[in-house]
């Protein structure tokens, strides 16, 4: 073998378990193959100025390199076990919660010393919420920021350069059973190892399920949630990010029974595009740095669809809503919320008068003309309901960005140490299924790098 441990992708939960493999046992030969680049080389084109939109780049460095999707995220920790993932279902609730403070130790050690962690439990905007038919998820939640984030990560590398091989813009094609172990194929070559932590994310969808198919790892997918990202003056959700920061709200709409709920809040945040698989999407940022921030707040409102058999494609679903988004806007679309509700098409007059200052290039257009007719009422209601608690947030200048999809990774059938069928063999992080967030996928990386700890001290 050429490696003990082989780890194909650096994001969060690779990260993870090659600093607690190499950490706790440095004689163990480590590598780690990652399809993008070294963290100093992750660099969009996109500037607002020469180039205003997504130019197709061979490998995407806001979704992939060093740190994963998460890398340029707002850096939001959410240790919780009510969102973010089901990772207590195989690890136990108490094991995911350590697992998560564990992580944030960890941050806090290299480079996240003095960011504040915030608390949603026995809030009294929780209280607030129930009574409008809204549901605060409880949450600690430790915001780094994508500048402290970016910190964390430099001094991470800083520690593993020097302990574990990093193979950079190397993607792995395939993973075969071997004697003894396992074999990953590259363009350069050809490397073995005697276990091996498939870590693939969010943009590794497509080639984890190619390699589960090739090597009859059951799998099962069944959800995408799909929705718009919401922008609208910072002092709107003041009272609620200044308290919290992050506030998962959940809400049930009466027309339907669909669940809504807010994701990603960034308040004096940007936001952003993001290219899943040649698709374009939205997606949000925010700063620890005052100098960073934006006069704005975003968040995403997200509706939930679970598909039962026979249809099994809940990404392919959600993809052909975001390619029809790219084919009408050529990339993300933009809408006022009073054009919305009158039934008209924002244009670019429209959003130049509104009381806002977009922070996103993006096409003003008509959302109905994208988003299925359920989803979109669910968002409208949704919005309506938030307006109870948050006044201002259905104002007519509120601006609506789409579409913003979640995918979720088919959930891959692994056992409580997240072992596959081939003993050895584990997945981990989003690309696993069973974890939504950096703080699960960071915590799925340290529990598999622990169980083949104790495997190589019996």
């Amino acid at each position: 073998m050429n490696y003990d441990i082989i780890i194909v992708g650096a994001g969060p939960g690779g990260i993870f378990s090659a600093y607690e493999l190499s950490t706790k046992c440095p004689e163990l030969k480590v590598a780690v193959f990652e399809s993008g680049k070294p963290l100093h080389k992750r660099r969009c084109p996109i500037d607002g100025e020469k180039v205003k939109s997504c130019i197709g780049c061979k490998s995407c460095s806001i979704m992939s390199g060093f740190g994963g999707a998460g890398a340029f995220s707002d850096g939001k920790y959410n240790i919780t076990n009510d969102f973010g993932g089901t990772l207590y279902k195989h690890v136990g609730k108490k094991r995911a919660i350590e697992l998560m403070e564990y992580v944030d130790e960890i941050n806090m050690r290299y480079g996240g010393e003095g960011t504040k962690l915030y608390s949603t439990a026995g809030t009294a905007f929780g209280t607030e919420c129930i009574k409008h038919d809204l549901h605060l998820l409880n949450a600690s939640v430790r915001h780094l920021g994508t500048d402290i984030s970016y910190t964390v990560l430099e001094n991470i590398y800083a520690e593993l350069k020097g302990k574990v091989d990093f193979y950079f813009n190397t993607p792995v094609e395939s993973i075969a059973i071997v004697e003894g172990g396992y074999e990953i194929k590259c363009k350069n070559g050809t490397y073995t190892a005697a276990k091996c932590i498939v870590s693939a994310g969010r943009i590794g969808s497509k080639w984890m399920e190619k390699v589960c198919r090739e090597l009859e790892i059951p799998t099962t997918s069944t959800r995408v949630d799909i929705g718009v990202r919401v922008e609208l003056p910072a002092e709107v959700f003041s009272h609620i990010t200044d308290e919290l920061y992050e506030s998962k709200i959940v809400y049930r709409t009466k027309q339907y029974g669909d669940k809504v709920r807010t994701f990603c809040m960034n308040p004096k945040g940007a936001v952003v595009n993001e290219n899943t698989n040649g698709i374009i999407t939205v997606n949000g940022h925010s700063y620890e740095d005052p100098a960073r921030q934006t006069g704005n707040t975003n968040f995403a409102l997200l509706v939930a669809k679970h598909f039962s058999e026979p249809f099994r494609d809940s990404n392919g679903y959600g993809e052909s809503i975001a390619r029809l988004s790219n084919m009408l806007g050529g990339g993300v679309i933009v809408q006022r919320f009073g054009d919305l509700i009158r039934g008209q098409r924002s244009t670019s007059s429209r959003i130049e008068e509104a009381f806002i200052t977009p922070t996103l290039k993006a096409t003003p257009g008509d959302l109905s003309l994208v988003l299925p007719k359920r989803i979109l009422d669910g968002i409208i209601e949704m919005i309506y309901a938030l307006d109870k608690v948050a006044p201002g947030t259905a104002n007519d200048d509120t601006l609506l960005y789409g579409v913003e999809v979640k995918f979720y990774n088919m959930e891959v059938t692994v056992d409580e140490n997240l072992e596959s069928c081939h003993k050895g063999l584990y997945v981990i992080g989003d690309g696993s299924g069973i974890t939504h967030s950096l703080s699960h996928a960071s915590a799925s990386g340290v529990h598999v790098a622990r169980n083949i700890l104790e495997s190589v001290k019996n």
